[in-house]
């Protein structure tokens, strides 16, 4: 999206801006009212949305001297389309809420819009609304809309004992990114790059609903984190063996440079919203899926490689 001009927000004001960043959106099938009115309307042949929200707030979840406006925006979006994917559907429609100071380039408001957009883009999605208010820091709020495309949805209740756990997206990315970030460095770039913005594998999760997934999850608290949410819902154990997992290249040598366990990164990193699903044994998975371990029957937990793991080995909110 081209930006026309400089100068703040304060100098450019809400609806002004609004009509900036909406202002070539294009038409979109399912999309009955789009932006200008109290509310968006849209359209689900079978009557059934998913919806979910995500909150990004600046000096938490981003800092504006690591990322561009862009990468932000992509980042904001890819956390609420990958919710999506995660219950097996497709993300139709986005509405976004967006606070900022007002001494915020308006330039960089709008190249973070475009950030969502593509984002978007890249499952069929279209920005349809949202919201533009004054605050102390950037935040950004992002709900999805999206479509289970006629099959029930994919809930984390659904693990089985004997069902084999797996994963499709990369996985421990981001959290060595952020590790890199946090000692001054910007590279392995591929790394640094993770964490400004991830890469879901957003096909993957329909794919794993129609193969009859049990259950599925995003990771983006980490790997760990999110599979208790699987085994505390199912009610069953989650037990993770890393003996076969490949560690990519650039996470061996950030590894290696401060001394660590790649697996650790890949244990408890989060967003790069990687998603982890539970299949029936012996079932055909979906290209992208790889095995990584195996439910087994006892009270709700989490066991990496024969050892327990808790919740804190994750990102907690408030923790």
């Amino acid at each position: 999206m081209a930006d026309d001009g400089g100068g703040t927000l304060q100098d450019l004001g809400e609806f002004a801006l609004i009509d900036r960043i909406t202002a070539d959106l294009p038409p979109a099938p399912g999309v009955i009212v789009g932006p200008g009115d109290d509310t968006a309307v849209v359209f689900s042949a079978d009557g059934l949305v998913a919806v979910t929200c995500d909150l990004l707030v600046e000096g938490t979840h981003f800092r504006r001297d690591w990322s561009t406006p862009i990468d932000i925006g992509r980042r904001a979006a890819a956390a609420s389309l990958a919710d999506v994917a995660a219950m097996g559907g497709v993300a139709t429609s986005l509405v976004v809420g967006f606070g900022a100071p007002g001494d915020l380039p308006a330039a960089w408001a709008v190249s973070c819009a475009s950030g969502i957009r593509e984002e978007a883009a890249l499952v069929g999605a279209v920005l349809v609304g949202g919201d533009v208010v004054q605050s102390p820091q950037v935040v950004i709020s992002v709900t999805a809309l999206g479509d289970l495309q006629g099959h029930s949805p994919v809930l984390r209740s659904g693990a089985r004992t004997g069902d084999v756990v797996a994963i499709a997206g990369r996985f421990g990315w981001a959290a060595a990114g952020l590790a890199l970030l946090s000692r001054g460095f910007r590279s392995p770039k591929a790394l640094v790059d993770a964490h400004r913005f991830p890469l879901p594998p957003y096909a993957a999760g329909p794919a794993a609903a129609a193969a009859g997934a049990t259950s599925m999850i995003d990771v983006s608290d980490g790997l760990v984190a999110d599979a208790l949410h699987i085994a505390t819902a199912s009610g069953v154990v989650v037990e993770l063996d890393t003996a076969g997992w490949e560690v990519p290249e650039p996470m061996q040598a950030a590894a290696a440079a401060y001394n660590v366990d790649p697996r650790e990164w890949m244990l408890t990193g989060g967003d790069d919203h990687a998603l982890l699903a539970t299949f029936p044994a012996g079932a055909a998975l979906p290209d992208g899926f790889t095995v990584i371990g195996s439910v087994g029957e006892g009270d709700p937990s989490v066991v990496v490689d024969g050892v327990p793991r808790g919740p804190e080995d994750g990102h907690r909110h408030f923790g």
